[in-house]
């Protein structure tokens, strides 16, 4: 998600701009009730699962459109296998519901609606799918690795496991990788109409996210430890 990041500071880089105007969006996802009881370790493993089932079907059409973008002129330098979480995501899976994982899984109504706008958005739109990418995995390298801990100690997971998620071991320096993803985010090819089109839609993909994680939050009584 998005906890553990800083506001950038007023800037002519895009990437910083991208940031600054997305500040707001990113802190009410890592407020919102359900991610404040992860990560104060009040959620049962069940409340951690929902998430992780949520995850997993919206990096499903993120990672096919990945495919899709791989050879744009615009697209393609954002396509990087590294970042590929689907293997992770399965492996969670398993490890958390056990082999038959895949009968036991479905997206909520807000997953359902990210994924429709990411169908919409991400296959023929450079700038929809570079959106969408950099919400979600400049997230789970950073903010990501508060819940990572956040759950590993709630739950007592060991080796990584229930939270391959977050660990990628083809990015041996997160700070570098961010740093050069945002260079690159700089060095696209776009117009000021581009770039805030680019913007908005950063900013909706929050909203969605932030939606999706407030469907899960209407469990929470259910999935709060007793």
């Amino acid at each position: 998600m998005t906890v553990g990041s800083e506001p950038a500071t007023t800037s002519s880089r895009f990437s910083e701009e991208l940031k600054s105007m997305t500040w707001d969006d990113h802190e009410h996802a890592e407020y919102t009730e359900y991610m404040q009881a992860l990560l104060g370790g009040q959620c049962n493993v069940q409340g951690y699962v929902d998430m992780v089932v949520q995850h997993y079907y919206a990096y499903l059409v993120i990672e096919e459109a990945a495919e899709k973008m791989r050879d744009d002129a615009v697209g393609g330098p954002f396509v990087y296998d590294s970042l590929a979480r689907i293997p992770a995501l399965e492996a969670d899976l398993q490890f958390l519901l056990g082999d038959d994982w895949r009968t036991q899984i479905a997206p909520n109504e807000a997953t359902k609606e990210y994924c429709d706008r990411l169908k919409e958005v991400c296959f023929d739109w450079p700038g929809g799918f570079v959106a969408h990418a950099y919400t979600r995995y400049l997230g789970d390298l950073s903010g990501g690795q508060v819940i990572k801990g956040a759950v590993e100690r709630a739950f007592q997971f060991k080796d990584q496991q229930g939270v391959q998620f977050y660990v990628f071991d083809q990015i041996p320096d997160y700070k570098a990788f961010k740093i050069q993803y945002r260079d690159q985010l700089d060095a696209a090819p776009w117009g000021e109409e581009e770039q805030q089109k680019v913007i908005d839609e950063a900013v909706l993909a929050y909203r969605l996210n932030t939606k999706v994680l407030a469907e899960i939050g209407r469990d929470l009584p259910r999935y709060l430890k007793k």
